[in-house]
């Protein structure tokens, strides 16, 4: 299997499918301490060479599992990191920190735990909105010339905040959750990244596992960070299962996967946008690896495509339930809509 590649922004060639490492750190279940690194293997030798990592997964052991594929093999990867949050994930104490010289001191940790000389992409985690994101970006482009970092990215930037900072420095990705049920980026964010010729990377693209139709019963993450969150409970739950049958009846149409049918959905909007889109599943097992990477060669119609946009639209819950109101670029311009509409 071989998987082809995409130009994100900024001229950085990535796999068209990524990985998000973030899954083998036993966010969403248990995992194999053993098995990891096989999976990270397995998803580079089947040509999924763009690799998702952050400092604060795992209490920043994730890069470090990251480290052990590089080491084998720099060449053939790319890379990605991220800074922006303090705290930890487990515990959800996270808080957004984005003052300048922080950045500097991160990045030389994130690079220390890479073992590398150079990150390929290194994204703004969130945003702590206090600090100018004209600010933020000043200090990552330092990072580029000084060698430590090639391209940057943010996630889960507004459009008028990717605006502002592309014209700091070009942005070769934006990174923001997007898939058949978290729809709000098309609202701004994906059409300003179309304009401006910058690439979107989502992550979450099978909505946390839930439109692989696998978790229908909410014991099977029982213990994990979903059985938090409110699309994944309760009515919520039950309501939401409507997505999965759509998608498991139109890969039955296509002799695919209902993953297969979610990632295949984003490209179809990636090519009606005219926009270089790069999902990053995430995995702990190497046969949804290669389910994933084969996704490449499922295509929808535009009356299937349709169909999944409509029963999108009776999605119930917030995508994040965070207690920070601004973790997501979706809160953040529904506060600026209000804003707009009091003033009217």
């Amino acid at each position: 299997m071989t998987t082809p590649c995409t130009v994100l922004g900024d001229g950085l060639q990535v796999s068209t499918i990524g990985f998000g490492a973030m899954a083998l750190s036993g966010v969403y279940g248990t995992a194999d301490a053993d098995e990891a690194p096989t999976t990270l293997r397995h998803a580079v030798d089947i040509g999924v060479t763009f690799i998702d990592t952050a400092d604060i997964y795992d209490d920043e052991e994730n890069e470090r599992l990251v480290a052990r594929l590089l080491a084998d093999g720099r060449d053939e990867i790319q890379v990605a990191t991220k800074f922006g949050i303090t705290g930890s994930i487990a515990e959800k104490t996270m808080r957004a920190r984005n003052d300048p010289p922080y950045v500097r001191q991160a990045v030389d940790a994130s690079l220390q735990r890479l073992n590398v000389d150079t990150i390929d992409l290194y994204y703004l985690h969130r945003r702590e909105v206090t600090v100018p994101i004209e600010d933020v970006v000043g200090a990552m482009a330092e990072l580029v010339t000084a060698g430590k970092v090639r391209h940057l990215g943010l996630s889960e930037v507004t459009a008028d905040e990717l605006e502002a900072a592309h014209a700091v420095h070009p942005i070769a990705a934006v990174q923001s959750e997007w898939s058949v049920w978290s729809r709000d980026v098309e609202r701004a964010v994906v059409p300003t990244a179309a304009r401006l010729g910058i690439g979107f990377v989502p992550y979450s693209p099978l909505g946390r596992g839930f439109l692989t139709g696998t978790l229908a019963d909410p014991q099977s993450f029982a213990g994990d960070w979903r059985a938090g969150l409110t699309r994944f409970t309760g009515e919520a739950f039950t309501a939401n299962q409507a997505v999965v049958r759509a998608l498991a009846a139109i890969g039955e149409e296509l002799s695919a996967t209902p993953a297969q049918v979610a990632l295949a959905w984003l490209r179809a909007h990636r090519d009606a946008l005219g926009l270089a889109v790069v999902p990053i599943p995430g995995t702990r097992r190497r046969d949804h690896v290669n389910e994933n990477a084969a996704s490449v060669d499922v295509h929808l119609t535009e009356e299937q495509v349709r169909a999944l946009d409509a029963v999108s639209l009776h999605v119930i819950g917030e995508r994040s339930d965070f207690d920070d109101p601004n973790w997501t670029s979706d809160t953040r311009e529904r506060s600026d809509d209000d804003t707009l509409r009091a003033g009217e």
